[in-house]
């Protein structure tokens, strides 16, 4: 063999890179996800189930919340202290605003020692305080008006597609109502936010018309361990015959 001829191989042999090795076929049964680990460092090959999403328990089975009738929110959450003889009870009022966005519109205050009392106390005093409020086609109000509650003096006008001119808690009460197209403006220097929400309630009293009744809240059905019990969850007196 000539010199000429080792020097070509020598030569091929040092260019073969490390990518034609891995190239090459893997012998059967050997671990690919080992070597993948290996070449990652942070866990395997993530697992395939054939193009399918995995299975996850409980899935079918869950169902879809109902859309509650009324939105609400909160436009004051305030902490109240009130001094006895054996020292100092706190308790909490929170005052909230209520509406479907169809006209209908209620404003409500609960006290209680846990804010989830007060605010379930304050939804149930709106339910009962709702009015129902006549808009136009264009979901505004016919004229002008004027309100006044304690020292909170409001005024509110329709406009032609402006959109919602508010701002306070007179943009919350009127787009609970559903009502837009409306400038709406406080004059008083008031800044107590449950006077000015009762001022535009009452502004909105002016296109009150009659509203039908609410559905009374579902009972629960009695089952077989409570048949023999009233209302109260006592047991109904024995009368001998």
């Amino acid at each position: 063999m000539s010199e000429e001829v080792k020097t070509e191989q020598v030569v091929a042999e040092n260019t073969d890179t490390p990518k034609d090795v891995s190239k090459k076929e893997a012998p059967a049964g050997a671990d690919t996800q080992s070597s993948s680990r290996g070449s990652r460092g942070r866990g395997g090959a993530r697992r395939s189930f054939g193009g399918k999403k995995p299975f996850r328990k409980g899935s079918r089975f869950r169902s879809e919340r109902p859309k509650p009738e009324f939105e609400q929110k909160i436009i004051n959450i305030s902490r109240v202290t009130r001094v006895v003889k054996g020292g100092r009870r706190l308790s909490f009022r929170v005052d909230m605003v209520i509406g479907d966005k169809k006209g209908r519109i209620g404003l409500g205050s609960g006290k209680a020692t846990d804010t989830s009392l007060a605010i379930q106390k304050a939804f149930n005093m709106a339910r009962k305080n709702l009015i129902q409020v006549k808009r136009t086609k264009t979901n505004s109000i016919p004229y002008a008006v004027h309100a006044k509650v304690t020292a909170s003096r409001i005024e509110m006008m329709p406009n032609k597609e402006r959109g919602l001119v508010a701002g306070s808690t007179l943009r919350t009460v009127l787009e609970l109502a559903g009502i837009t197209d409306v400038s709406a403006r406080v004059h008083s220097r008031s800044k107590n936010k449950l006077n000015n929400a009762k001022a535009a309630i009452e502004a909105l009293r002016e296109f009150s018309v009659p509203m039908k009744p609410l559905e009374a809240p579902k009972e629960e059905k009695k089952g077989r361990f409570n048949k023999g019990k009233d209302r109260r969850g006592s047991r109904r007196p024995f009368k001998a015959n």
